[in-house]
């Protein structure tokens, strides 16, 4: 049963915009009820903060094809995975003393479980690389027995000069964030950790009007890059849940997206310039509009050449590994408000974006949606209270909810617009209950809901992650015929799957699923790829919007890309990376079992 909006949530929405013209009590007034309400588990449940946030709320933890056509390649799967390159070189000894005669400081700056001959240095337990050689979903395991942190981009370059020479293959790292497998070896591969490439290098608060330019090297932690820009009044362009551990770098190279693109959008728009590595003869180092990398520096406008530093953006590493980047930084806002709306159905949900866009226009900082399933799995994880007065009944169909978030530089006009919405809302009866956020700790609360349902998924068991794109209108019939399929496979009775939830950003068109099943089973997978692959074509999306390819979805990009689109971009991976060393096996479908073999006679 729809529950009515009623008088109070009318007179609610209008004293919003009544705010603006008398004077406040030091709070916005709530929507239905106080977002005080969520009790204080759920702000307790997550380890977000804002502390360090300068008290900004921007700030956030953790059908039929038509004409397209489609790679004919047939799909592998990603098990068994494609077996090791033979002439890939095993490392030994030898090999890792000199990359230890590389580096400037080798007893931190390299791990090994490889024994010294001579006892020049101390080999470590296996436990000790097992962070590195695992992912954090434990789901994708390699056996490297080196761990490389150089802590400059000469080190690097030397790093990746010998590896070329030697023929070994390397699996570049950042934060170790990743959803798809592209940042754990496959086998022994040599693990390249970016994480003493950390130093803020240069900040810009001149050239441009609007932004900063803020340079800094690839290993710098996303949360780090924060802190140090709010207190001079400005914010990264994205935001995303693992902000505490992921790298700059690793953003970059996996385009990453987060809760900002809505408002800031992609890293291919915001990213100025790029440094980066590339695995050759040299270990050339390749400066693309960096500060002080000789060359046009970090411009807005550079008409020069081809726009190389868009190759590496969203790469994986592929094409050589990225050591520093200049990046626009939008300015701190100083305004902000977070509402948590209830709606009947997922077409409700497309009426409230059309109508919230109309609104509130140029203040529109984020627009999510979750289901109902996703709530629930959420409350009974944090142990916190429904923000919603109304609960569906037994039988009835589930409700939606959206989170929209405003963000500007002036309060009133902000609660005026936002006002108005809700107005409108109420009135045409879109939505039939809702909470408004009245301070920053439920700011805190209400945000909780939308990003702890990857934690609640986590801790309820083993989770299957999707990251998909579509038209916005086909996004959630998508989770309907997942959970479709999964019931006429009995998987839902035999407790195989215990939950699938939605939910996304409804700004980008961007689908997250999250299949939580009781453990890692190939039946399990059997049922859900490549048929996930194949639902997204027909709805002529996107097998990855913003987590990337990695080892999981690399044999599936057919679904996605033509056949000569996967062609060229094979050159061009050949073209940068001439011995195949860099995340073998990942990003792209391989040509043959030895696809770099035509160019082992062109470089040597």
């Amino acid at each position: 049963m729809t529950v009515r909006p009623t008088q109070s949530m009318q007179a609610t929405a209008r004293a919003v915009r009544q705010s603006v013209r008398t004077p406040r009590a030091g709070r916005a007034a709530p929507l239905r009820q106080s977002a005080a309400s969520i009790s204080a588990a759920a702000a307790a449940s997550t380890s977000k903060t804002l502390a360090g946030r300068a008290c900004s709320a921007m700030m956030r933890r953790p059908l039929a094809a038509g004409s397209r056509t489609f790679a004919t390649t047939p799909a592998r799967r990603a098990e068994p995975p494609p077996p090791r390159r033979p002439d890939f070189k095993k490392l030994d000894a030898a090999d890792v003393a000199h990359l230890r005669s590389l580096l400037g400081s080798p007893d931190s700056s390299l791990v090994t479980t490889i024994p010294a001959p001579n006892g020049e240095w101390q080999a470590c337990a296996q436990d000790d690389l097992v962070s590195y050689n695992s992912d954090w979903m434990d789901k994708y395991h390699g056996h490297s027995p080196v761990l490389v942190k150089p802590k400059s981009t000469q080190e690097v370059s030397k790093v990746l000069q010998y590896c070329y020479q030697k023929r070994i293959a390397v699996v570049p790292q950042g934060g170790n964030t990743g959803l798809v497998g592209g940042g754990v070896p496959l086998y022994d591969e040599l693990i390249l950790s970016t994480e003493g490439l950390n130093q803020i290098r240069d900040f810009d608060d001149v050239s441009d009007r609007s932004k900063g330019i803020l340079t800094a090297d690839a290993g710098a932690i996303l949360e780090s890059l924060s802190n140090f820009l709010h207190p001079k009044g400005y914010m990264m362009p994205l935001d995303l849940g693992a902000k505490g551990s992921c790298h700059i770098g690793g953003n970059i190279s996996t385009n990453a997206g987060g809760l900002r693109l809505l408002r800031y959008g992609s890293l291919h728009g915001t990213v100025l310039g790029i440094e980066a590595v590339l695995p050759d003869e040299k270990g050339t180092v390749l400066s693309i509009n960096m500060p002080g990398g000789g060359g046009a520096g970090a411009l807005r406008k550079d008409n020069t050449g081809y726009d190389l530093k868009q190759l590496f953006i969203g790469a994986e590493g592929t094409l050589g590994v990225v050591t520093g980047v200049s990046i626009l930084t939008p300015r701190l806002p100083s305004a902000y408000n977070v509402a948590v709306l209830s709606v009947p159905d997922f077409k409700s949900v497309q009426t409230v974006f059309k109508e919230t866009r109309t609104h509130l226009g140029e203040i529109l900082s984020a627009f999510e949606f979750f289901d109902h399933e996703g709530l629930e799995m959420v409350l009974e994880h944090t142990g916190a209270q429904s923000p919603f007065e109304s609960q569906p009944e037994e039988g009835a169909e589930k409700p939606f909810y959206v989170l929209i978030e405003t963000s500007g530089s002036n309060k009133d006009h902000d609660d005026e617009k936002l006002g108005g919405l809700l107005e409108s809302l109420l009135e045409n009866g879109t939505i039939s209950d809702g909470t408004l956020a009245q301070d920053e700790t439920q700011v805190q609360s209400l945000w909780s809901l939308r990003e702890s349902l990857p934690e609640a998924a986590g801790k309820l068991g083993r989770v299957y992650k999707y990251d998909l794109s579509m038209p916005v209108k086909d996004m959630y019939s998508l989770v309907e015929e997942a959970r479709e399929r999964f019931a006429e496979k009995g998987l839902d009775k035999d407790g195989s799957i215990k939950t699938t939830v939605g939910y996304g950003h409804i700004g980008d068109g961007n689908l997250h699923i999250n299949i939580v099943a009781k453990d890692w089973d190939p039946k399990v997978e059997k049922t859900i790829e490549p048929w996930i692959y194949e639902a997204t074509a027909k709805r002529n999306g996107s097998i990855s919007a913003e987590h990337g390819l990695g080892l999981m979805k690399a044999p599936y990009v057919g679904y996605s890309k033509t056949e000569p689109a996967i062609a060229v971009m094979q050159q061009i991976r050949r073209l940068f990376d001439p011995r195949g060393i860099l995340s073998p096996a990942k990003y792209l479908p391989q040509a043959s079992e030895l696809p770099f073999q035509s160019e082992e006679e062109r470089v040597q």
